[in-house]
């Protein structure tokens, strides 16, 4: 232990800065780091719903049941991955879209020379990309990309202030445990081979944070242009999944409300986020490279 960390679950984490972050927007938030639980997001979910709780972060250096949308798996193994949740009061006028600024939010710490409208200023191609509705792609040249990390919203109470409990989950390493058939994953360390995830946490809570005070005074309009910019999906082919029926659109970008517009078979349609599950064509994807070549 040295100038304000801790070690918990073999790593060593800046206690002291994270608490001043923390307690720069919320004075009298706790922060708890555990070695290990199953889902961050399930242990503050169950602390709001018994009552009288605190704004609360929640770090665990390994998960053994974390949660993704639709009842996906996050797999996160120590040193390989950060996991945390956020529980807070919220009161935006409008929820829709918070899933999207928060994507903004991370990939704007993760990479912030693109944090301001900058795309494609740079020699360096920008990296990471988000995947509506709640994903951080690491985008690939010639393919569709591969899934770096994930969002996880969930509330507890009625209308517009209710608790929120945000998880995040990031690949600083890539994870040696299984992974869904079919995804392909990515890492932070593939261009920073030195990050650890206790830096990583420390580089985006406050724009997590920062993000959370601004999309409750101005919604997702404060975010819109910035996630068109990240929009992995936007003008390309997409396979859309409902209840187990597959079907090709062409993903047309995100509405005011961050709801996304496909063309499909039957037109233009607006999905909301839901029980729909929407991904690259892959197969597609590469045929057009190729034909671009």
């Amino acid at each position: 232990m040295s100038g304000g960390s801790e070690i918990i679950g073999g790593l060593e984490w800046p206690v002291a800065q994270l608490k001043e972050v923390l307690c720069s927007y919320w004075p009298q938030a706790q922060l708890d780091i555990v070695a290990c639980c199953g889902s961050t997001s399930s242990v503050l979910m169950d602390t709001v719903r018994a009552g009288n709780p605190a704004p609360t972060l929640l770090v665990a250096a390994a998960q053994t049941a974390g949660r993704g949308r639709m009842g996906k798996e996050w797999h996160a193994q120590p040193g390989m991955s950060l996991t945390f949740s956020v529980a807070l009061p919220l009161a935006p006028a409008d929820w829709s879209g918070l899933s999207l600024a928060m994507g903004v939010a991370l990939a704007q710490a993760l990479e912030p020379a693109y944090g301001s409208g900058c795309s494609g200023a740079l020699a360096q191609p920008r990296r990471i990309g988000l995947k509506w509705p709640n994903d951080l792609w690491l985008i690939d040249p010639l393919a569709p990309g591969r899934k770096l990390g994930g969002i996880l919203l969930e509330t507890v109470g009625a209308g517009r202030r209710r608790w929120l409990v945000l998880g995040i989950g990031l690949n600083v390493g890539l994870p040696t445990a299984a992974t869904p058939a079919g995804l392909l994953v990515a890492c932070l360390r593939e261009w920073e081979p030195q990050r650890s995830v206790p830096e990583v946490l420390l580089c985006v809570l406050p724009h997590v944070l920062q993000a959370l005070a601004e999309f409750e005074q101005g919604g997702f309009a404060l975010f819109e242009s910035r996630f068109t910019e990240l929009d992995i999906l936007r003008d390309r082919p997409v396979i859309v999944e409902r209840q187990g029926l597959l079907t090709s659109a062409l993903a047309l970008g995100v509405t005011a409300q961050g709801a996304l517009r496909i063309l499909g078979t039957q037109g233009v349609e607006v999905i909301q986020s839901g029980l729909v599950s929407v991904r690259p064509d892959a197969a597609r994807v590469m045929a057009e490279a190729e034909g671009a070549t």
